[in-house]
């Protein structure tokens, strides 16, 4: 059985709403309805459990034997030069 009730919305949402029923070309009775239904709902469809990011616990700093950037230059081109004589294998 469909009931009558007087709902009281500030102006703003309820323009936001019409414009959005009118855009989607529908009432706004059945915009209404269908976002009542969502709220009242046992499980949301589209709510997800927020998952907290994991923590790292990487120390940190420079790999040994890399004390400047020029450290770290040639030790790269060593690793280029060995992959360019084993074929990049």
């Amino acid at each position: 059985m469909i009931r009558r009730t007087t709902v009281r919305l500030p102006a703003e949402l309820l323009k936001k709403a019409q414009r959005k029923a009118a855009a989607e070309g529908r009432t706004l009775t059945d915009l209404m309805e269908e976002g009542l239904r969502y709220v009242v709902s046992e499980q949301p469809t589209s709510k997800k459990e927020r998952l907290m990011p994991r923590v790292s616990t990487a120390g940190g700093g420079p790999a040994p034997g890399v004390r400047t950037l020029k450290d770290l230059e040639e030790i790269e081109d060593a690793e280029y030069i060995d992959r360019l004589r084993n074929g990049f294998r």
